[in-house]
């Protein structure tokens, strides 16, 4: 990339760290205005012709199909992930496909030849393929799949529920976590998604729980043999503070260790192998417990775990942080109180419902209100997806391989979030030169045809090469659907003369020629573009 085209990259970045959620001007008419919004909240962007599409059936509708994906048709998606071997499979034939790699420590062997002390599997039978996998096929559900509510869903709670691919043996766990927890219930019931992550070996190692025994339980077999265990309190504050009640929810140190008491003995079962969860009553602590001002009786058992999820789960501080997140994810960063408190009402009318919540929310006026669009920055996940749907691209298993690792640069590595509170929703984690920088760089990759697995025919927006200023308002109209703010039309009709952009013949005889490729990039790497 040339000098010059960086300045113009790094203008537009200026442009989206401040520009205002107002500024897209001018507005399109309501009914097309209304889809754009609800195809950038509700769905990763808009593909050509999904605006008609919406039109022909009704938005209502299209919202409703959305909430029942089941009776969407996907086989087409289907077809793609078939070829990404690993995604059907157990953890047990996870553990056997993709075994962990021969230690070089000889030591360890004294027998292993220099050879065979080196000897590695190809990369697709590793370990880190099974993740791999999962980022490719999150991309190409996100890109292709008609279920594009669901995917919103499963990105939301899959980071409510975070856990790092790369802790431990959660790599092997990660697949069942997301295909048997999180993706079934991403528009079920909220207690479904909690029991289902307490559950789940997934969790249970990397929230350390599994290692949890009461204080005075000494081990008599195994390699830990005659080694005090103890009480590990790192998922009782995590489902405190960041599943259930929030930071503020009004518990305290005494209460995370209750709970933690109340979960000692939710452990897994060969944990190198199928790796069920399995209650273990001899590390137990079947003391009394009080949390949250409720007593439970001494003598229990894996009963006692039970009684916290469902304390949380009705307790009115996690319907309020619940909603607080939801509002957050598709409305504004700061979430607007009275409709926090809507769909608060409906978590607790409904018990966790998730489609009543996202049917609150989007009756709403708040969430159809001008100054709620465009006011979301989009994380390098959504941005990549949105931005191939714009340009009507389609993706095989082998870009989602590709997409994956420009989400990463730009700061999104997909199941590589180390703390619990998984990748932020804000603005300010996302607006910063060398992260838009990296995006500007990916969207050169995507509109000049360098991303392997990605197809993607420009011709109808290339009709007017030989007309600048017609070529960028047919971008401006496919990629932003008109709404562009003055500064952003003032830096992108700047570069029409720009030699990179309008590039002139040899002799300088013939008509010039617009780079309607670079073009596109520039718009895709604008504030509006980056906005939800």
């Amino acid at each position: 990339m040339s000098i010059r085209l960086v300045t113009v990259l790094l203008a537009l970045c200026v442009l989206a760290s401040g520009a205002s959620a107002h500024a897209a001007t001018p507005t399109p008419p309501a009914d097309d205005a209304a889809i754009v919004h609800a195809l950038s909240r509700l769905a990763f962007g808009a593909r050509p012709g999904d605006i008609e599409r919406v039109k022909a059936i009704g938005l209502a509708a299209w919202i409703e199909r959305q909430l029942e994906p089941r009776r969407l048709d996907d086989r087409a998606v289907e077809r793609t992930l078939a070829t990404l071997p690993s995604l059907p499979m157990s953890i047990a034939e996870l553990h056997k496909e993709y075994p962990r790699l021969p230690a070089r420590d000889k030591s360890a062997d004294p027998q292993m030849t220099p050879r065979a002390l080196y000897e590695r599997p190809p990369p697709e039978k590793r370990p880190i393929r099974i993740v791999a996998e999962m980022q490719a096929a999150r991309l190409v559900r996100a890109i292709e799949s008609e279920r594009q509510l669901e995917e919103v869903m499963v990105d939301f709670w899959f980071n409510h529920f975070n856990v790092h691919a790369a802790k431990g043996e959660v790599k092997w766990y990660l697949t069942s976590y997301e295909r048997d927890v999180i993706r079934p219930h991403a528009l079920g019931r909220f207690g479904d998604l909690l029991r289902g992550t307490a559950t789940h070996p997934a969790m249970l190692f990397y929230l350390d729980n599994w290692l949890s025994t009461r204080p005075d339980f000494t081990p008599r077999f195994g390699p830990n043999r005659g080694k005090r265990a103890g009480l590990n309190e790192n998922y009782a504050r995590e489902l405190m503070e960041l599943h259930t009640l929030g930071v503020d929810g009004g518990y305290t140190q005494k209460d995370v260790t209750e709970v933690a008491r109340a979960f000692t003995g939710w452990t897994i079962d060969r944990p190198r192998d199928a790796a069920r969860f399995v209650f273990r009553p001899l590390v137990h602590d079947r003391g009394e417990k009080t949390i949250l001002g409720l007593r439970i009786s001494a003598g229990g058992g894996q009963g006692d775990g039970e009684r916290v999820l469902s304390l949380l789960l009705h307790h009115p501080a996690t319907a309020r942080f619940i909603a607080t997140k939801l509002v957050r994810r598709f409305v504004s960063d700061e979430p607007p109180p009275a409709l926090v408190e809507r769909v608060a009402a409906t978590f607790r009318a409904t018990e966790g419902d998730i489609k009543a919540m996202l049917r609150a929310l989007v009756a709403s006026p708040e969430f159809w209100a001008p100054e709620a669009r465009r006011a979301k920055i989009k994380k390098p996940f959504e941005y990549v997806a949105s931005a191939v749907r714009a340009v009507g691209g389609h993706v095989d298993a082998r870009a989602g391989f590709a997409l994956a690792r420009y989400a990463a640069e730009m700061g999104e590595g997909l199941y590589g979030a180390q703390p619990p509170t998984g990748y932020p929703d804000r603005a300010e984690a996302w607006v910063n030169a060398g992260a838009l920088l990296a995006r500007m760089n990916f969207a050169l990759a995507l509109t000049q045809g360098r991303l392997p697995g990605v197809t993607l025919d420009l011709s109808p927006l290339a009709v007017d090469r030989g007309a600048p200023d017609a070529a960028l308002e047919r971008l401006l109209v496919a990629l932003l659907h008109g709404e562009a703010s003055a500064p952003t039309r003032a830096v992108l009709t700047a570069q029409l003369t720009n030699p990179e952009i309008r590039r002139q013949t040899p002799d300088d005889r013939g008509p010039a020629d617009t780079d309607v490729e670079k073009l596109a990039a520039l718009v895709i790497g604008s504030p509006e573009f980056q906005r939800r």
